[in-house]
């Protein structure tokens, strides 16, 4: 059994601009509703430490490993509960050069595992859309000035 979120949206600047501000992990406190904090190495293959709070739930911290890392195109991660099988989630960030001054922010996660069923997205899902606001008003003010 698995569970999905899949938003997106459109962002008025360009892949590298969105891709910039998406991947400066240090400014992520000072905008970021729902993913709180992210350090580490981030590069393929590597885990990095993550702190997220959906609306209305608690601060949770995983280790994910980089599946996926192409610079202004995507940013993906493989994190577990406890260990690989339980609960795992594969949480995709994709940058679609519109080719007019605009990107498509796709921001996705897949879930599985044996306690999927018992977990609710929505609240994630809230988490995901606050995130996506916020990041196309970070990258429009900052493109803007």
């Amino acid at each position: 059994m698995s569970k999905e979120i899949n938003t997106q949206m459109i962002i008025n600047a360009s892949p590298s601009e969105v891709w910039s501000a998406l991947t400066n992990f240090e400014k992520y406190p000072d905008w970021n509703p729902f993913i709180l904090h992210i350090e580490g190495d981030a590069k393929e293959g590597k885990r990095i430490k993550i702190s997220i709070k959906p609306p209305d739930g608690k601060v949770m911290t995983f280790k994910p490993k980089i599946l996926k890392l192409e610079p202004n195109k995507e940013l993906r991660w493989l994190g577990s509960v406890m260990f690989k099988g339980l609960f795992d989630g594969e949480h995709s960030f994709e940058l679609i050069d519109n080719n007019d001054g605009t990107t498509t922010f796709i921001h996705a996660e897949c879930f599985s595992g044996i306690f999927v069923r018992r977990f609710n997205i929505d609240n994630t899902k809230i988490g995901f859309e606050l995130m996506n606001e916020e990041l196309k008003r970070l990258v429009e003010t900052s493109v803007q000035t």
